[in-house]
């Protein structure tokens, strides 16, 4: 599929419509809210963190998505294996928590009963501040971190949805930043250390459809001393421009094209999300098994608005070919798949 490169300039026209679409490495195009011209109930922003490493993951949302604003707080034990979610939810929210407008400045804050959740730049690199009382069991949850070695290359895209001229999906991923620091959680200490801790960003911008359903996996790991990771998914609106499947070595990305993602089935034909997935692009850059360790499901149903969401973390084991046609091979590469079921 040809696939089509962002220019410089503001991502939407006078009447609300992306100027182009289209991928880029880098968050190329220039977002301001002020030029939605759909209903703000509509418009979701959010700014997503995934911290992990072999034992432990942490996951923070901070997202205003026009009927409400959420704050959540993930902790995922691979060990076990276990998990912990709680969110607390802000009714009508239309823009009060007025997220940034870009992914490198800005503050990212929720503060909201008994849950506070902020990111903040400074030189050095990401901090990631957050608390929850009451997270499990009367066990409250805080943490203090530092995203550092953030990659020039990302992978961003800015599509529009299927005969919805005013909705649009603009979105980067950031794989492979070096994570530092603390979470205190049920009488424990947990450290990430940047030697072999790693994070992910989700930083999304969009009006969207009522309902929607996306598949979504990444990863970040080394191979021989070299650093690669990978973005892959889709659902997330219409893709003929640019899919926004990507893999990175040493930081330098490489587009792909379509991937699929072959969720296995039980025998009444359901997904079978702890059984090994199997992914496959068409250009035949990127192949891999995906064996489950944990399925994190988060499940919420409030009033017109519910979300059905199966995160599955686990090892990744296949081959990619980067733009200079060199393959690599990696295993038990440690990463996420997801299907994401959404009414808002």
């Amino acid at each position: 599929m040809k696939q089509f490169k962002l220019s410089r300039g503001p991502l939407l026209n006078k009447k609300g419509r992306l100027n182009e679409s289209g991928y880029h490495k880098q968050l190329i195009k220039v977002y301001n809210r002020n030029n939605v011209k759909a209903s703000r109930l509509k418009l979701k922003e959010w700014d997503y963190y995934l911290i992990y490493n072999e034992k432990f993951a942490l996951a923070l949302t901070v997202a205003d998505n026009g009927y409400m604003a959420i704050g959540s707080i993930s902790f995922i034990n691979f060990t076990e294996p276990s998990y912990t979610t709680k969110s607390k939810i802000m009714l009508l929210s239309l823009g009060k928590l007025k997220m940034p407008t870009s992914s490198y400045f800005g503050t990212t804050k929720f503060n909201y009963k008994n849950t506070f959740i902020e990111i903040k730049h400074e030189s050095k690199g990401r901090i990631l501040k957050f608390s929850m009382e009451n997270f499990k069991d009367g066990t409250n949850i805080s943490g203090d971190l530092l995203l550092s070695e953030c990659p020039k290359d990302s992978m961003t895209i800015a599509v529009p949805f299927y005969k919805k001229p005013k909705h649009f999906y603009y979105n980067q991923k950031i794989v492979g930043m070096r994570a530092h620091g603390v979470v205190k959680f049920d009488q424990e200490i947990v450290e990430f250390n940047s030697q072999d801790s790693y994070a992910i960003l989700d930083w999304g911008r969009g009006v969207w459809p009522y309902k929607n359903t996306w598949y979504w996996s990444s990863a970040a790991g080394e191979v021989d001393g070299h650093k690669i990771g990978f973005n892959l998914g889709y659902g997330f609106g219409d893709t003929s421009h640019a899919t926004e499947n990507m893999i990175f070595y040493d930081h330098k990305g490489t587009k792909l094209d379509d991937v699929v993602f072959k969720v296995p089935k039980d025998p009444k034909g359901h997904d079978n999300y702890m059984m090994p997935w199997h992914f496959e692009s068409s250009d035949g850059k990127f192949q891999a098994v995906f064996t489950p360790i944990i399925d994190r499901q988060d499940k919420i149903n409030f009033a017109i608005l519910s979300t059905n969401q199966h995160q599955v973390f686990g090892h990744f084991t296949g081959y990619m070919i980067t733009d200079t046609d060199k393959k690599i091979e990696f295993h038990n590469i440690l990463g996420f798949a997801e299907k994401v079921m959404n009414k808002w």
